[in-house]
């Protein structure tokens, strides 16, 4: 099998055109000269949990944001690297394939050998069970040859992913020294990167050589935070699901007589169902975010689509399209704590056809209302965090068939008077996954391999590569790293048994903000989208021409350039030392005086422990 990985792909006429397209450098990482300017220390978001990720990580907590500056920047104190003697990196895919992912280790290798033509850029084949058994490729130029702004991980491949335990780290340890490598960076989503910090700091303690560097990559579009504005891939993800969604919005429009129920992936947020309604503009988006929010029960969710479905009929409408996340299932409370009864006793050993006699009286109930193929998908063994096999319980038909049951009523009853409910039901989860990459994750894929190689070059480890201002074109995009431990938060409780991370810092995955630009746009628009058909429809994958620069439509909304705004704070605290010093007048002294300590005051109320929400 290992002999498979990096061999030379067959490429179509389209293909073989994306293989030669070059993505643009910003300005900041063009040339061979490294600047980095080490800004202030960071802390942590989560006040409440700085001790506990200050004690985990005693060697890469408290790190200075970097931030790779231009020819032309004016900064006094920045590190201006001219020299860079020959290193060897590994690079390891680690998490579900991303469109983008080969681009990261394309724009890698393009920084190395810029750099230095000596340098090696060595990629694990199989994941972490790659990096376990020393199993490598050289990466060069032939080999990227055709698997330049393709999709998939192919070129490397994936395992199971994780670096978690006493003997991973030990064999990850044994490997980057056994192979003399100055530098592993690891691809991946909130799992990897978290694995990737925990890794960096234990590297750190033993004084081994090899500097850890993350990549955010991930289709969910959830390891969003502070420092990071988008995951390489979710672009492409809900660009390509619109599409399907738009033909299915038209389909519907023209048939009349059907309701589209379409799940989505996006397993603990949906990200990806909102940016998909964003573009798309169906009927009617169920959020987990929402539901968990609102602590709305099944019975809740069918009666909510079902007066809408009463809504359009009112209006002569007798179609539809809803969009459902995969990780709704868990979001609906009852649901969940019935999933948790199921895998405590698929834990005790218990088989799966003597499972619901042995349920609690509540679970047994609604276990036993549930349709049966709904039951065999919730007695599957859950993944290795616990959570149900989402992508395998076909939330879709659930609803649909309890939309169905309870529309027949209505119309038995009388008080539904529409046409009879015929629904479809689809999945669109790894028709997406596999695509091309659009033009935006080509790009920014390639600048942060690039970013990747300018951190180990500045000698940082236990850094995550980022790109701020990305809703603008590259040329003004803001390149640096910051430390992962950073963007760490420490859970204090949790539902359901297999806790173990409760206590440990970690990154989590970011929920849909429901009280974020996003989500207000959508709840603007809920009324028009659910009543007047505005279906739109944006084509397929654009790589050239209108539509080819579009980006996300939570990343254009969402505006939060998060680097750009510490720079801009800086810019006034500089200004203010400029004007307020010695020899200055009483009036100018005072009117600082009193500005400062009003800013300080609420600053403090604000970043207190108290006031921070933390995760659950």
């Amino acid at each position: 099998m290992d002999a498979d990985y990096g061999i030379p792909r067959e490429l179509s006429d389209l293909q073989k055109l994306r293989s030669h397209y070059h993505p643009e450098l910003p300005p900041c990482l063009q040339g061979t000269t490294v600047r980095v300017e080490l800004r202030d220390a960071t802390t942590a978001a989560d006040p409440a949990g700085e001790h506990t990720i200050k004690r985990f990580f005693p060697h890469t907590y408290g790190q200075p944001l970097a931030h790779f500056l231009r020819a032309t920047a004016k900064v006094p104190d920045a590190q201006i690297i001219t020299e860079h003697p020959a290193i060897r990196v590994g690079v390891l895919f680690c998490g579900r394939q991303s469109p983008g992912g080969h681009n990261v280790i394309w724009g890698l290798h393009d920084a190395l050998k810029v750099h230095n033509p000596k340098n090696i850029l060595l990629g694990f084949l199989g994941g972490s069970e790659g990096l376990f058994a020393q199993k490598t490729l050289e990466i060069t130029d032939d080999v990227l040859a055709t698997y330049k702004n393709q999709g998939g991980y192919d070129m490397l491949g994936r395992t199971k992913d994780q670096i978690r335990t006493t003997e991973q780290v030990n064999a990850a340890m044994a490997a980057c020294k056994a192979l003399k490598l100055d530098g592993l960076v690891i691809i991946g989503g909130v799992t990897s990167n978290t694995d990737a910090a925990h890794l960096a700091e234990k590297f750190a303690e033993t004084k081994c050589l090899t500097k850890v560097v993350g990549v955010p990559v991930t289709l969910n579009g959830d390891l969003k935070n502070q420092f990071v504005e988008a995951n390489v891939g979710f672009d492409t993800i809900c660009k390509v699901n619109s599409q399907l969604i738009s033909n299915v919005c038209t389909d519907a429009l023209s048939a009349e007589k059907y309701y589209y129920f379409i799940r989505l992936m996006g397993r603990k947020a949906s990200h990806v169902a909102l940016d998909c309604t964003l573009q798309s503009h169906p009927n009617m988006v169920i959020l987990g975010e929402e539901v968990a929010a609102s602590k709305l029960t099944i019975f809740d969710i069918t009666q909510q689509i079902c007066d809408a479905v009463q809504a359009r009929a009112e209006h002569d409408k007798n179609h539809g399209v809803i969009l459902l996340p995969e990780g709704l299932i868990e979001s609906i409370p009852e649901v969940y704590s019935l999933l948790q009864e199921i895998h405590g006793l698929l834990r005790q050993g218990v088989s799966a056809d003597k499972i619901s006699s042995q349920l609690s009286p509540w679970a047994s109930a609604l276990f036993e209302f549930l349709p049966h193929f709904i039951r065999k998908q919730l007695l599957l063994h859950p993944e290795s965090d616990d959570s149900a096999q989402l992508s395998q319980i076909e939330t879709e038909k659930l609803i649909a068939h309890l939309v169905e049951t309870e529309m027949n009523k209505r119309l038995k009853e009388g008080t539904y008077k529409g046409k009879k409910f015929n629904a479809i039901c689809h999945f669109f989860g790894y028709q997406a996954r596999g695509s091309l990459p659009s033009k935006f994750d080509c790009d920014y894929a390639y600048v942060l391999g690039h970013v990747c190689y300018h951190i180990l070059a500045a000698g940082l480890n236990g850094y995550m590569a980022t790109i701020t201002n990305l809703k603008n074109p590259a040329n003004k995009w803001h390149c640096g790293a910051s430390p992962i431990s950073a963007m760490m938060t420490v859970k204090r409780y949790g539902r359901g048994p297999g806790k173990a991370s409760i206590g440990v810092p970690a990154l989590h995955p970011a929920t849909v903000d429901l009280r974020g630009k996003s989500y207000e746009l959508l709840s603007q628009n809920a009324t028009k989208f659910l009543l007047d058909d505005v279906y739109r429809n944006p084509g397929p994958l654009q790589f050239d021409g209108p539509g080819a620069d579009a980006k996300a439509g939570s990343l254009v909304v969402e505006d939060a350039d998060y680097i750009g705004a510490i720079k801009k704070l800086q810019e006034y605290l500089d200004k203010v030392r400029t004007i307020v010093k010695p020899g200055c007048s009483q009036d100018v002294l005072k009117a600082a005086l009193s500005a400062m300590a009003s800013v300080t005051d609420i600053l403090s109320v604000i970043s207190s422990p108290s006031s921070v929400s933390t995760p659950f």
